[in-house]
């Protein structure tokens, strides 16, 4: 049961800076949590969820303003708290796990050393006490050799991974608050299982309240009490979560309910040569082989989802056929041409055919950049195009992602919410115009009205244009929305693949029915049923 209000918004305002001006962000907001609690966020990419969340730090990002309210963590007045105060109840008393555990992490340090940081400096645990519990929950985060993992870099563990690390991190001091922002985007739902029960014994266990952001309405159903819905930076209706999904009041509310309608029709059976052709490809890092003796094909105008586990080796895969990764064996085709394996020695034209939306649009977009020098770079490069040319089809590209161009154009991606810099990175890509798009999970940061305006944009530009694309992704309701042909991976090896009817119609493959039985239910109960069932 929740305990006393541990924090309490009323009235707040947060503004963000727009040329000369502020213009609202957060209106009038108010919110009460309790120790103990978890109340869900939701709404829209750009609704505030984000900024809210870091409002109850008494913080506000770059370009950001608390302009209005109050903020009483505990009964400390969080506006008018001095920034060291703030900064002591930061990491200890009140964490944060960001969307992006890839731009969270300091590159140049281990894992371990990260953790230890907070712990050990605010004098909570000696740097013995803080490992030995930073291996206690990466056990209980379910990552492999929890023992050992902490003394890798970032870049040497999966996206999937990461999160799961930075999870950890935040749970090092017990603190009373944890903001939850996004914190199983980049899992795959076998993962994300075990990742939200821990998440939620982990909360009960340490009796701390938590604000669970998240576009997913079937995860927030297993984490939530109550659920306050966002648009816009305004409140549309919070309740009861149980109250909430066998009755939403809003018509707004109604309608997130009945989202991802969209399944595009299907596709016959591919005939003819190939667009780009995998065989026995195996590739690792190092001396280690990440990828056993693959071997698929992608036709032309046609979608091929590859799902599998984080750490299956899905994103490395991406990396051979881009040539970013040459495999130690195996071939890339292209038409029936082998592709030199290392891009180095692709020409512009090979380098053009295949782009790539990456998975992490934090990372992958150049911060000093703004949108105008990020989309036009490769239709400068690729095509040749300059001037006024050049600006028109940087405006086009932003009307295509639905990105108005006179409000966006000069924009750094700091200035953009986690879905609109994943939407310029599909910009990016299509500026090329290539025949082969890889998605790298270009939803999965996105809410569910704005990934249904994805996918179906994706698919009319892949009609339009003859489009061949590579979904990689962890969302089994996106491979049923968009994919012509399925690919499971496992270990870095094929499961099973084949038309996404075969692989979706039981009789399953073991691993594959693990998969599907895994996609979360709009059911409170679904979480607890399942680990019931699997023991």
């Amino acid at each position: 049961m929740a305990g006393d209000v541990l924090l309490s918004i009323e009235g707040l305002r947060v503004d963000g800076r727009a040329g000369e001006e502020w213009l609202p962000i957060i209106r009038d907001i108010d919110l009460t949590l309790r120790r103990g609690e978890v109340l869900g966020l939701i709404g829209e990419s750009g609704a505030g969820k984000s900024t809210l969340g870091l409002a109850a730090m008494g913080f506000a990002r770059d370009g950001c303003r608390i302009s209005g309210g109050e903020i009483q963590f505990d009964g400390i007045d969080l506006r008018r708290a001095s920034e060291g105060a703030k900064r002591r109840l930061r990491g200890r008393r009140i964490a944060y796990v960001a969307q992006s555990a890839a731009a969270s992490f300091n590159p140049a340090h281990k894992l371990i050393d990260q953790y230890c940081e907070t712990p050990v400096g605010s004098g909570a645990f000696s740097r013995r006490q803080a490992e030995a519990e930073a291996i206690t929950l990466y056990r209980k985060m379910q990552l492999p050799e929890p023992d050992m993992i902490g003394f890798r870099y970032p870049h040497q563990v999966s996206g999937g991974q990461l999160q799961r690390a930075m999870t950890a991190m935040a749970m090092a001091c017990h603190p009373d608050l944890i903001i939850f922002d996004e914190p199983t985007t980049a899992l795959d739902v076998t993962t994300q299982i075990e990742v939200l029960a821990a998440i939620r014994d982990i909360v009960r266990e340490y009796d701390t309240a938590a604000i669970y952001i998240t576009h997913d309405l079937a995860v927030v159903a297993q984490m939530a009490d109550r659920i306050k819905i966002l648009l816009h930076g305004k409140e549309v209706e919070e309740a009861d979560t149980r109250a909430m999904l066998a009755a939403p009041q809003a018509e707004y509310t109604k309608s997130l309910w009945a989202v991802r309608s969209f399944a595009r029709a299907e596709m016959p059976a591919p005939s003819g040569q190939a667009l780009v052709s995998v065989k026995n490809v195996s590739a690792g890092y190092g001396k280690v082989d990440i990828l056993h003796d693959l071997s698929f094909d992608l036709y032309p105008g046609r979608t091929v989802a590859v799902v599998g586990e984080s750490g299956s080796g899905k994103s490395t895969v991406a990396r051979v056929i881009t040539g970013l990764l040459p495999p130690r064996l195996g071939q890339v085709s292209l038409e029936g041409v082998p592709l030199p394996p290392d891009y180095r020695s692709r020409s512009r034209d090979q380098l053009r055919q295949c782009q790539m939306i990456y998975q992490m649009a934090d990372t992958a977009l150049n911060p000093k950049l703004t949108l105008r020098e990020l989309i036009g770079r490769p239709a400068q490069m690729y095509l040749g195009l300059d001037g006024r040319k050049l600006t028109e089809r940087i405006r086009e590209l932003l009307s295509l992602i639905e990105l108005e161009p006179d409000a966006f154009i000069n924009r750094l991606p700091s200035e953009l919410s986690g879905g609109q810099k994943q939407r310029v990175g599909i910009a990016r890509a299509l500026a090329a115009e290539p025949r082969l798009i890889i998605c790298d999970e270009v939803t999965s940061a996105l809410d569910q009205i704005v990934q249904e305006g994805i996918l179906r944009l994706l698919d009319r530009l892949q009609r339009d244009l003859g489009l061949t694309y590579m979904f990689i992704t962890h969302d089994l309701a996106t491979v049923r929305a968009i994919a012509d042909d399925v690919v499971v991976m496992q270990h870095g090896r094929i499961v099973e693949q084949g038309p996404k009817a075969q692989i979706f119609e039981p009789p399953h493959a073991p691993y594959t029915e693990l998969l599907l039985s895994s996609v979360p239910e709009m059911d409170p109960d679904w979480l607890s049923t399942l680990l019931s069932q699997r023991g």
